[in-house]
């Protein structure tokens, strides 16, 4: 959220200064002061001039798996309806089978950071060493 001091906000509604601190004062402007210096929301002037509001940012998305695991896509083979995307995890290699249209929805690429998010109901668990 960008702030903008007295003469800013002067500039951007085209007033004198003075009579944008005597706006403020009056609640006729939205502001608010901070010491002897009034500050303004740039969106809030914007809005009072009709600019039209801007885009709503995303809001992460909160998932219920736990196992989400950060890598870079290191392969990337797109044939047919399928995409094959090979993360680097560490030092291992994940390697997921997504459809061809998520893959281009999420714009994938060699090097993209991503998570690759693991959701099972059952988890093996294997050692070397051991006879059955």
């Amino acid at each position: 959220m960008q702030t903008l001091n007295a003469h800013e906000a002067a500039a951007l509604l085209r007033l004198n200064v003075k009579r944008v601190q005597s706006l403020a004062r009056n609640g006729k402007l939205p502001a608010v002061r901070v010491g002897r210096q009034w500050l303004f929301h740039r969106h809030e002037i914007e809005r009072l001039l009709g600019a039209p509001e801007p885009p709503a940012r995303a809001t992460p998305l909160a998932i219920s798996a736990r196992n989400r695991l950060r890598g870079r896509v290191t392969r990337l083979e797109v044939e047919g309806l399928m995409a094959e995307v090979c993360v680097r995890i560490g030092d291992q290699e994940l390697v997921s089978v997504i459809t061809r249209s998520s893959a281009e929805r999420l714009g994938l690429a060699v090097g993209d950071e991503v998570f690759a998010v693991v959701k099972s109901t059952e988890v093996m668990i294997g050692k070397q060493g051991l006879e059955p």
